[in-house]
């Protein structure tokens, strides 16, 4: 079978596209309207660029429906023809969605903020197990190195905790979470 085209990134689609593109690839999932060669090339032509990627996991790790949960064969083998890429925004979605998950959980209260939490748990849990699942060095690394700057203040990410704010608590619940997914 051969992938419609309209389920294609090109080189240059922007994250907005990428973001519609992902939610029609999900919809064709859910619907078992593709093989799992047709789901490969579809994120694969995702994930080569930034756009594409960024707008490929904020709409997948997001999305309602669980086929997130167990992510399939095609959409694992995808994920691994771009290490690079992917690895840095797992590893980032996991450390932004473990300190979303401490700051929502501060305002429980609102009804609002407690599905957000668990918007963000979700976001945690799907990052956490595509990590593990896909075991790439990229991510690995990553995660090493985002933990020594919360160890030490300095180095590879401090500037990006800084530019987030988090504070104490957040970087606790991070570290947390990057030990959990990679040892």
């Amino acid at each position: 079978m051969t992938i419609p085209s309209d389920l294609l990134a090109s080189e240059s689609i922007t994250f907005e596209g990428a973001i519609a593109l992902t939610q029609s690839l999900l919809s064709e999932i859910e619907d078992d309207r593709l093989s799992e060669t047709e789901i490969e090339q579809a994120v694969a032509s995702l994930v080569k660029t930034q756009n594409g990627a960024r707008g490929f996991f904020v709409t997948y790790l997001m999305d309602d429906r669980p086929m997130a949960d167990q992510p399939s064969p095609g959409v694992v083998d995808a994920l691994r023809e771009a290490p690079e890429i992917v690895a840095e925004l797992l590893v980032k979605n996991l450390a932004m969605s473990a300190a979303m998950v401490v700051h929502h959980s501060r305002h429980q209260r609102e009804s609002t903020l407690s599905k957000m939490a668990a918007d963000s748990g979700r976001v945690l849990a799907r990052s956490r197990h595509l990590i593990q699942t896909l075991q790439m060095p990229a991510c690995q690394t990553l995660a090493s190195q985002m933990l020594e700057s919360l160890r030490n203040g300095e180095g590879e990410y401090e500037a990006f905790f800084q530019r987030w704010g988090y504070d104490g608590e957040q970087k606790v619940a991070i570290g947390s979470a990057l030990r959990g997914a990679i040892e």
